[in-house]
């Protein structure tokens, strides 16, 4: 997936960032969960104090309103060749593999980050894995994106993971400065093999 560090991130390269650190991120590429699949563990609503003031941080499931009105939007931001119908599809899909939406909204209801993400047990130790995150255009350079990363962080310790990790486009030099900013290290290279054509 991709995100984009003024608040929306891109991503090819791994990053990824200590379970004792905080990371902030604007949008990813693939990565995102919560304690087991993301359900479970400090995700439900909850504002921590510094930063942007007045923000909760909730889980949207598949069939929520905020579905389609808040999550949906902010995700073909990022990826606007994706339809409407592909996304629900999509959502669905994911959601079922352990995929979790995390929407962070303002005192007025407003959705200005989202991010998707699961935590997966792999060979080098259970990690919490960023597919999308991305900031309101409009809301970016605002500290969301930081404080969305930093949840993500907490989730990720929630679960027992020993790391959170993303991809970022290799093009995406913004996100890239977000993330080192966040100390999170390129501790990988990210290949793709497009298997749809002849």
């Amino acid at each position: 997936m991709s995100h984009t560090p003024t608040e929306a991130a891109t991503t090819t390269g791994t990053a990824r960032t200590e379970p004792t650190r905080a990371a902030t991120t604007e949008q990813t590429g693939t990565a995102h969960a919560g304690p087991a699949s993301a359900g479970s563990g400090p995700a439900a609503t909850a504002s921590t104090g510094s930063e942007p003031v007045g923000l909760t941080t909730t889980d949207v499931p598949p069939g929520d309103r905020r579905m389609s009105a808040h999550v949906r939007p902010l995700i073909r931001a990022l990826r606007p060749a994706l339809t409407d119908a592909e996304f629900d599809r999509f959502a669905a899909e994911a959601h079922a593999q352990g995929l979790v939406f995390t929407a962070v909204h303002d005192e007025h209801g407003h959705c200005l980050a989202v991010a998707t993400h699961r935590v997966l047990a792999t060979s080098r130790g259970r990690v919490l894995f960023v597919d999308d995150l991305v900031t309101d255009p409009a809301r970016r350079s605002g500290g969301v994106g930081a404080r969305l990363l930093a949840h993500l962080t907490e989730r990720a310790r929630a679960a027992h993971c020993h790391r959170v990790e993303l991809d970022s486009g290799v093009t995406n030099q913004a996100a890239h400065r977000f993330y080192h900013a966040r100390r999170m290290g390129v501790t990988a290279l990210h290949f793709a093999l497009d298997v749809t054509g002849d």
